[in-house]
């Protein structure tokens, strides 16, 4: 199967290590990868901040970026989130209507894809340790996605997955409210770090790299342990 892939500006310019442990992952399962090197943003930042008419202009790119009718795969639940469900409010009826209606069809964040797609739901991964989930709120609210990284680390070998209370309550990154809203952001942040580190979890899990990266600046400023680790890197591992 050729798959497109799509890769966020996060992991692009911060966790390219992700992407290509996406790419190894697809390959392995039986995928064809063709990255296209001029898609740039899916405007979700533009869009939350209240500019639609730049988001538009950059939806606009992403579209004719993906023009054949074929899946496409990302690392990124908030931003498979914002083409799903928010390209309609600025594309619907427009002269770009079937365009991102196929865009909107064929895109999947990577658990999603793998699970009930290819119906695969193991990768032959290695990884020792224990470690919790955190559920993006892109991933569970806007994706739907909540027991496909489940049955994805279930079988990786060497893995023990231990849930934590309040595993679907936002972490508090949620773009630029984390900079708006810092305090209230960092008081998220500890209360999910807590709840993490209450099932004594060495790891903590999700499928949105911007939630770990908000969660990793808060540990690393406290000073503990807990590591964060994308679900793809962990799916990567041992093979």
């Amino acid at each position: 199967m050729l798959v497109d892939i799509f890769i966020p500006c996060f992991i692009d310019q911060m966790f390219p290590q992700t992407a290509f442990n996406m790419i190894k992952i697809l390959e392995k399962v039986g995928c064809t990868v063709n990255y296209n090197p001029n898609q740039t943003c899916c405007g979700q930042p533009a869009f939350n901040g209240g500019y639609w008419d730049q988001c538009k202009d950059v939806g606009e790119k992403f579209i004719r970026d993906f023009p054949n009718d074929r899946y496409i795969v990302s690392p990124s639940a908030s931003c498979v989130g914002m083409v799903k469900n928010y390209y309609p409010e600025l594309f619907h009826n427009t002269v770009l209507h079937n365009e991102y209606k196929t865009v909107q069809k064929n895109i999947f964040e990577l658990s999603d894809f793998l699970v009930n797609v290819l119906k695969v739901t193991n990768i032959g991964a290695r990884f020792d340790g224990v470690a919790t989930y955190h559920d993006s709120c892109s991933g569970l609210r806007e994706v739907g996605i909540k027991k496909e990284p489940r049955t994805l680390l279930a079988n990786v070998r060497g893995l023990e997955l231990r849930e934590m209370n309040d595993t679907e309550t936002c972490c508090g990154f949620g773009g630029t409210f984390s900079v708006k809203y810092e305090p209230i952001a960092v008081g998220m942040a500890e209360q999910k770090v807590t709840n993490a580190e209450e099932t004594h979890a060495e790891y903590m899990i999700s499928t949105d790299v911007s939630c770990l990266m908000h969660l990793d600046g808060y540990i690393k400023k406290q000073g503990k342990k807990l590591k964060v680790i994308h679900l793809a890197d962990v799916l990567a591992s041992g093979w």
